[in-house]
């Protein structure tokens, strides 16, 4: 059977390809190694840690705000089997929906290990030792990556793991360390810390979200702080040893020889991902890849060897499932002829813990490093009467526009739902908006949303109207 276009990967990145490739007509199949669709993200990433993050959420407002609302609660306990069984139910019926789509959008599913036999026909290895062979006109590889796992850490996936074991502890531990300061560690760590676990992250730099804004950061870290983490910044892991239950874990000042030891029920290694190309042949077909392991490609997300595209992870540039979904669907609609852009720049980020994070665009050290100029317009969630009637009044939201122009340069938000009010900055980001522009937008009151149009007047006219 031949086919127009074959994806190996089914993240979003692969899958919303193939979908794109179906309505546009093309014959397509998609190849997935593990026995469900959803890759990383739906399975062992975005979507289970994000249920668990809004159930530990439940949770810990029961337990420390409910009584302020006036409600009170007697015998409140944590089931954590029930939370985990819950998790997966979610995982699974979002997998179901994928599912679905393949079948709605006539995308022959292949269940294997995919690599390229040559560059067009890939081999795909069955769990029951037979290989089955296609042929495709042009392929997209959208295989992901996985945890990085220093030797020196002794991942054991038992008392040493990443976020994939994360999500299945079944009972709330005493104890987390959590090595790296970045997205994941933070939302899996918010996750237990919410249900009584003490929570100890060390980072190697002087900051947490080190890829986002610098107050953000600051914000983060003081909220995260009041839900009782610890952070040891500028220090690094020098080894991870497990115990029958537990782990120690050394730990050393970046600049000096000082250094000491940490217990704890489990360590969680967070410091990033690589991009995950293991097994795939592409030695038999050429492709070539950088000094970090990633796949190069061109303008068109196209590789060295003509017809054979790469997405998502295992190219430059963020991480990030929605980075992947618009990479996916660029390659399938430049194979149709169409001409698709995408500005990288306008990807948003976003953090999942409480208060959210979010950002686009350039941050004020970037602009400051290029020597752009610009004008900043802050404004806190505290000042917001939305804020205050639901509690939530950490944060704030931060708009950079240029000095001359008062063009939006970019948009930082640490605060309640800030996940979704990012959409409105990317949206009039798009558009090339200016700052006045935000800020005469009339925004419905009482809502979140208001601090964005506050800040967006602030950076206008240093004329903020509530603070």
């Amino acid at each position: 059977m031949k086919y127009d276009l074959t994806v190996i990967g089914s993240g979003p990145g692969g899958y919303v390809a193939a979908i794109r490739a179906g309505q546009l007509g093309l014959k397509t199949a998609i190849i997935e190694r593990y026995n469900s669709l959803g890759g990383t993200c739906l399975n062992v990433g975005c979507i289970p840690s994000k249920a668990l993050l809004d159930s530990s959420e439940h949770y810990h407002n029961a337990n420390k705000k409910f009584a302020l609302h006036g409600i009170d609660l007697k015998d409140l306990k944590v089931n954590m089997p029930q939370m985990v069984k819950r998790k997966n139910e979610v995982v699974v019926q979002t997998v179901k929906g994928i599912d679905f789509l393949m079948k709605k959008n006539k995308i022959d599913v292949f269940h294997g290990h995919g690599s390229f036999k040559d560059a067009h026909h890939i081999n795909i290895a069955k769990e029951d030792g037979s290989i089955e062979v296609i042929e495709t006109e042009k392929v997209i590889i959208a295989t992901g990556s996985k945890p990085i796992t220093p030797d020196a850490f002794n991942y054991d996936k038992k008392r040493i793991i990443t976020s994939t074991e994360a999500l299945n502890i079944n009972k709330v531990p005493k104890r987390m360390i959590i090595i790296g300061g970045g997205v994941i560690g933070l939302e899996l760590g918010s996750v237990f810390a919410r249900l009584g676990t003490e929570i100890e992250v060390v980072e190697f730099l002087d900051r947490i979200i080190p890829g986002m804004d610098v107050d953000c950061g600051k914000e983060l870290t003081r909220s995260l702080k009041k839900l009782g983490f610890k952070f040891h910044l500028k220090h690094k892991v020098t080894g991870v040893k497990a115990k029958r239950n537990g782990v120690t874990v050394e730990v050393q000042k970046r600049d000096s020889e000082e250094g000491f030891k940490l217990d704890a029920d489990y360590c969680l290694i967070a410091i990033g991902r690589r991009p995950y190309t293991d097994n795939l042949g592409l030695e038999n077909v050429g492709v070539e890849k950088d000094d970090k392991g990633r796949i190069s490609v061109n303008d068109h997300l196209e590789t060295n060897v003509p017809g054979i595209y790469a997405i998502g992870d295992v190219i430059q540039g963020a991480m990030l499932a929605h980075k992947a979904e618009e990479e996916g669907v660029l390659v399938v609609e430049t194979i149709a002829g169409q001409k698709p852009h995408i500005d990288y720049n306008l990807i948003p980020s976003v953090v999942y813990t409480w208060p959210e994070v979010a950002g686009v665009g350039q941050t004020e050290d970037q602009l400051k490093d290029a020597g752009v100029p610009y004008k900043s317009g802050k404004f806190p969630f505290k000042a917001l009467g939305r804020a205050r009637a639901s509690t939530d009044t950490e944060g704030m939201i931060k708009v950079l526009a240029h000095q001359e122009t008062d063009e939006i340069l970019g948009v930082h938000m640490v605060g309640p739902r800030t996940a979704d009010i990012i959409a409105e900055a990317v949206a009039l980001m798009e558009f090339r908006a200016s700052a006045e522009d935000a800020a005469r937008m009339s925004h419905a009151h009482p809502t979140y949303t208001e601090a964005f149009k506050e800040a967006a007047l602030a950076a206008t006219a240093d004329r903020a109207l509530h603070i």
